[in-house]
């Protein structure tokens, strides 16, 4: 596997109406998308074709919510990084 063009460490992951982990990693590399546990266990990944990202609808908040295989998680981390990191990765990709 090649060098990870976007990682974010810290994370909280959520899937409605649960935390998954507190802590956990959010990493784009060679097309995929991983939400990882604070312990590098896979919660889920998608090549970016099967992602959306999105700033979170909810008032005063600036996470990210993606949409992985059709399950959506809330990623409490700057949503702005997150989205423009997808974009990025899939234009690279062409």
């Amino acid at each position: 596997m090649g060098e990870p063009e976007f990682t974010a460490t810290g994370v909280r992951i959520e899937r409605w109406p649960r935390a998954l982990t507190r802590a956990g990693k959010v990493l784009i590399r060679d097309g995929r998308l991983q939400l990882l546990t604070s312990r590098d266990r896979e919660i889920d990944s998608a090549p970016l074709g099967a992602v959306s990202a999105a700033r979170s609808w909810l008032p005063g908040r600036g996470d990210a919510v993606a949409r992985v295989n059709g399950r959506r998680y809330r990623l409490r981390m700057p949503a702005g990084r997150f989205v423009e990191a997808v974009r990025r990765a899939r234009a690279a990709r062409g």
